[in-house]
């Protein structure tokens, strides 16, 4: 996480899901980006996503992205197939960076005619 500019603050990371909070998977992804981005700001935008409702969380994820900071990184995880083999789609978009499954969540923040990168 931009660890090659030690003046540079880390960049926060938000997540969204549709876990909810009743076990410990939020829990455990925090666990992890403290473990990995020691130093990094983690978010909840939200975890209260309908469960497999990829149109709310492309919703929420692309009305909700102005509010946050320039060089956010958004880490979306709504999908019937996760912890499967689904590939992993990466957006950069102005500075901010989404990662989501390669399942139709993004839609939304692929429109707009703006310069993107996708990987």
């Amino acid at each position: 996480m931009e660890r090659d500019n030690p003046a540079r603050p880390p960049r926060c990371v938000v997540l969204l899901t549709d876990f909810g909070l009743a076990d410990p998977y939020v829990g455990q992804m925090r666990g992890i980006l403290a473990r990995l981005a020691p130093g990094a700001p983690v978010l909840d935008l939200t975890h209260g996503v309908a469960p497999f409702n990829l149109a709310q969380a492309g919703y929420f994820l692309a009305a909700s992205a102005p509010h946050f900071p320039e060089d956010a990184v958004f880490t979306a995880v709504v999908d019937p197939g996760v912890g499967t083999a689904r590939r992993i789609v990466a957006v950069e978009r102005r500075r901010q960076i989404f990662l989501a499954p390669d399942n139709g969540l993004l839609g939304l923040v692929l429109q707009g005619g703006e310069a993107l990168r996708v990987f």
